[in-house]
């Protein structure tokens, strides 16, 4: 089971992005803050199946790149759509109504540690909470999706 079928409001969430990209695109995850987030359809290929796969998230920018981060609230395994993006790296992403093909990378180093500032400052300050509870199982990855073309 994939946590689009276990977590009911991201399923809502895809499902509000496809029908309206703009109203979807700055979400409020219920049950929080109330503020609304800047958040993107990521469309990836499976690793396992080769079936297209849709999540919605949350991102930042810098300079002309997006980047989102593979955080999975803090758990110890990687989110899928990461799974996917290390099998296939070049997907789809529509960002309210724009579309782009675009290709994934993990940020690493220095990189990594100022793309995931820009996502604290931006998008979500809990991304340090997240980071600290993956300490000693895995690297939390700071993925920067670069549009092609």
């Amino acid at each position: 089971m994939s946590v689009v079928d276990e977590v009911p409001w991201i399923k809502e969430h895809i499902a509000l992005y496809k029908s309206d990209p703009e109203r979807a695109h700055y979400f409020v995850i219920p049950g929080t803050d109330g503020k609304g987030r800047p958040s993107l359809l990521l469309t990836t290929i499976g690793a396992k199946t080769g079936q297209p796969r849709d999540i919605t998230l949350f991102y930042g920018k810098s300079g002309g790149n997006f980047i989102i981060v593979a955080s999975l609230g803090g758990a110890p395994v990687h989110p899928a759509w990461y799974k996917n993006l290390v099998a296939h790296p070049t997907a789809e992403i529509q960002v309210g109504k724009d579309h782009h093909i675009v290709k994934a990378r993990d940020a690493k180093g220095e990189e990594r540690t100022a793309l995931l500032q820009v996502m604290v400052d931006q998008v979500m300050d809990r991304y340090n909470e997240y980071e600290s509870m993956t300490q000693g199982f895995r690297e939390m990855p700071i993925v920067v999706l670069e549009p092609q073309g």
